[in-house]
């Protein structure tokens, strides 16, 4: 009995002990839990807001004036979408006819635009878009051959209350024999819905049609078959458009205001919940957050008690001078998710902080955004500026030097946004032969580099720097030798020029573009020499900067039949080029002026210590700017160097220097040098002429206006040898040649 009272007295002690240890314990645990994750949020460091962060807004309800008519839920925003959109799963590998593109290889992707009827009204825009598309080296008229199809029918502004409203769209494109429910064709819009709600809705059953849409949400966006566009206004420039705002490496990298925003109050309806929060950021100090309820016919019957201190606090900035004076942008969502203040901060170097949930980035599919950008949540306003302030000195930096490279690339003119649109669609199409992330987010941008010429980043002349180690440039060069006077001679200067470049030991081979009305000579008429020579067949003209197959090399030499040269001078100039691959090194330079009275581009050949231009007639360069040329320039402005036989040099100049933005570079030469007449016999030099002089000072301009801006820069820099004109011996100086008369 008592064995068993003292079994019962343990067991009842071990109850109580496990309940006191959960009880107790227990909590202690949990607490000590609480404790420690309480001390480890206060020392949590800052998120990266770069990537994709989400801030929040604390205002009241009341000030959230959402008419409740207009709520809707997903579900309904779903079978609304679903309704519009049925073909809302396509993909290009469900939806787009790749065989129409591939009957020519690369070739095969060419763009038919839809003849506009009679009395179609075609907004200012949509213009743009078409002389775009016909301009472009992918456009045909001939609908055969055309892998992509555009309307010619305005679907820009699809709100039923806007004037540039188009109806009847639907039965239109049905009429289309080529419509086949939208497949392989590509609709631009910018504006969609309608007050109340600004649905997605265009008005007309795209079907399968690739949609180029602003303002695109993400749920509604296809990945990998729409594309989502900037909003524009009518007057974004056609070509060209004005550079970025930001000077090179600008110290200190802030401005005067941190954070700024200057634009309309939603009084009601989709939108305003956003900007009617806005004023709680405001501080009048170095954050600038501004609206005004001043717009629209009804807008003192909706103010509330707020406007008219808004409205008065509104006018006391100026919008122009807060965009050159701030730091970073907040860009929030309007009545549609896009915003005009998205391009306006891009090209300002104001940094964009977005407040804009769900919309899908202009160029998602290529841009890192995150490299540019920041992105919030508009339901976390009031963290924002505590995250601006977090960012430091050198991201900031980086982050504005990152708009302006996006800026130029491909926002800056309608040209730029359109054709982006066609090379993302043309890389998905020919997606084994395609760019990657680093050629669309690195200098010079994605438009300039030409897949079919090299996926590989080690072969065009812009990487080099940002692949270290793992690439250089060549160690040998070709030199292309332009002829065009017949031979008649051994002392004509080219036999002279033939065996001075062929002495380099840089020098890999030479290649003799034989352009003159007369067949070329045999072989045993040219000079013995220590490298390969190839003389084309002179049947038909070529190009000098043709993209021969026979250049193997990555440094080409380009010279004309008369250059007169040193050894020591082709040395010395071809190792400066190793230095600056994307640029071209040469001697003979020429500068263009702007001429007020004419309103017009000079050019001139004085020689001064200002230049623009480095004549290619003895130039180095990289091989891949001959096939930028033939592919990526129009037809007609090589036409017109082919035609005159002029200016050929120049447009190289203008294709270079839009590139790199950066002048050519001028190295040392002889003060003799100048270019020989040719011996009696041959042609008189086309320099005598002066109408070779006005036709070059056309060229100028007709080359200005195609590219949209005059891309040539001007400099006053000059690369000598070490020593070059230095009062020492000669016999301490590399290259001793240089200085002898």
């Amino acid at each position: 009995m008592q064995a068993r009272k003292k079994y019962v007295l343990l067991g009842l002690c071990a109850c109580c002990w496990l309940v006191l240890f959960y009880w107790g314990g227990g909590v202690q645990l949990r607490l000590l839990r609480l404790l420690t994750r309480h001390r480890a949020e206060v020392v949590r460091p800052w998120p990266n807001w770069t990537d994709r962060a989400f801030l929040p807004r604390y205002a009241h309800l009341d000030e959230l004036q959402t008419d409740p008519g207009t709520a809707e839920s997903p579900r309904q925003r779903r079978q609304a979408w679903s309704a519009i959109y049925k073909d809302s799963r396509c993909r290009m590998e469900t939806c787009f006819d790749f065989s129409r593109c591939r009957r020519r290889g690369r070739e095969g992707f060419r763009v038919y635009i839809y003849p506009s009827e009679k009395n179609d009204h075609v907004s200012e825009s949509y213009r743009k878009i078409l002389t775009s598309i016909g301009e472009s080296r992918y456009y045909t008229s001939d609908p055969r051959e055309a892998c992509l199809f555009v309307l010619g029918i305005d679907t820009l502004d699809r709100d039923q209350l806007s004037g540039q409203f188009v109806p009847n769209v639907d039965e239109r494109i049905r009429g289309y024999p080529l419509w086949n429910d939208g497949r392989n064709h590509l609709i631009f819009n910018l504006y969609s819905g309608t007050w109340p709600n600004y649905t997605e809705d265009l008005g007309f059953n795209i079907g399968q049609a690739i949609l180029a849409k602003a303002s695109l949400n993400t749920e509604h966006f296809r990945p990998g078959f729409d594309v989502s566009i900037p909003l524009f206004s009518k007057d974004h420039p056609q070509k060209g458009g004005e550079q970025g705002w930001l000077v090179r490496n600008t110290i200190p990298p802030r401005r005067k205001y941190l954070l700024m925003f200057k634009g309309k109050r939603y009084l009601t309806g989709i939108g305003s919940d956003t900007r009617n929060a806005l004023h709680h950021i405001h501080n009048g100090k170095d954050i600038v957050s501004l609206t005004t309820c001043r717009h629209g016919k009804d807008w003192e019957k909706h103010k509330d008690s707020r406007c008219d201190h808004d409205n008065m606090e509104y006018e006391r900035f100026d919008y122009q001078e807060l965009l050159h004076n701030s730091t970073f942008c907040l860009v929030p969502r309007g009545r549609r998710l896009g915003s005009f203040r998205f391009l306006e901060s891009l090209q300002a170097a104001c940094i964009p902080v977005l407040l804009s949930n769900g919309w899908e980035l202009p160029f998602s599919d290529i841009i890192q955004w995150n490299q540019a950008v920041i992105e919030g949540d508009e339901r976390l306003l009031l963290q924002v500026p505590s995250t601006v302030r977090a960012v430091g000195n050198e991201r900031v930096l980086a982050l504005r030097q990152r708009t302006q490279m996006l800026w130029e690339a491909y926002f800056s003119s309608v040209d730029k946004i359109v054709l982006t649109t066609l090379e993302i669609i043309k890389d998905r199409v020919f997606s084994h032969i395609s760019r990657n992330k680093y050629m669309w987010n690195s200098l010079p941008g994605g438009l300039l580099v030409l897949p079919e010429y090299s996926t590989h980043l080690a072969h065009f002349p812009f990487y080099y720097l940002g692949l270290g180690e793992r690439a250089s440039p060549g160690q040998e060069f070709t030199a292309v030798i332009h002829a065009v006077s017949p031979l008649v001679s051994q002392s004509q200067p080219i036999m002279k020029l033939l065996q001075v470049v062929s002495k380099s030991k840089y020098c890999s081979q030479i290649i003799i573009l034989w352009n003159s009305e007369k067949p070329p000579p045999s072989r045993s008429k040219w000079p013995p020499m220590p490298v390969p020579l190839t003389v084309t067949d002179g049947k038909r003209k070529v190009s000098r900067f043709l993209p021969h197959v026979a250049i193997e090399t990555e440094a080409v030499l380009s010279l004309d039949e008369d250059t007169v040269l040193l050894t020591s001078e082709v040395n010395f100039a071809f190792l400066v080029w190793r230095s600056f691959p994307e640029r071209i090194v040469g001697y003979p330079p020429r500068s263009h002026f702007w001429d007020p009275l004419k309103r017009a581009w000079g050019y001139t050949s004085k020689w001064t210590n200002d230049y623009s231009i480095v004549l290619t007639g003895a130039a180095f360069y990289h091989r891949y700017y001959h096939y930028l040329f033939t592919h990526y320039l129009p037809q007609s402005l090589r036409t017109l160097v082919d035609r005159t036989s002029n200016c050929e040099d120049i447009l190289m100049n203008f294709l270079v220097s839009a590139v790199t933005h950066l002048p050519p570079i001028k190295v040392a030469q002889r003060k003799q040098y100048k270019e020989l007449p040719g011996p009696q016999g041959t042609k008189t030099v086309p320099w005598a002429n002066p109408e070779h002089f006005n036709q070059r000072q056309e060229c100028v301009n007709t080359f200005a206006n195609w590219f949209g801006y005059m891309p040539l820069v001007h400099s006053q820099f000059r690369l000598d040898p070490v020593l070059f004109k230095d009062q020492v011996s000669v016999f301490r100086k590399k290259y001793k040649d240089l200085e002898r008369a």
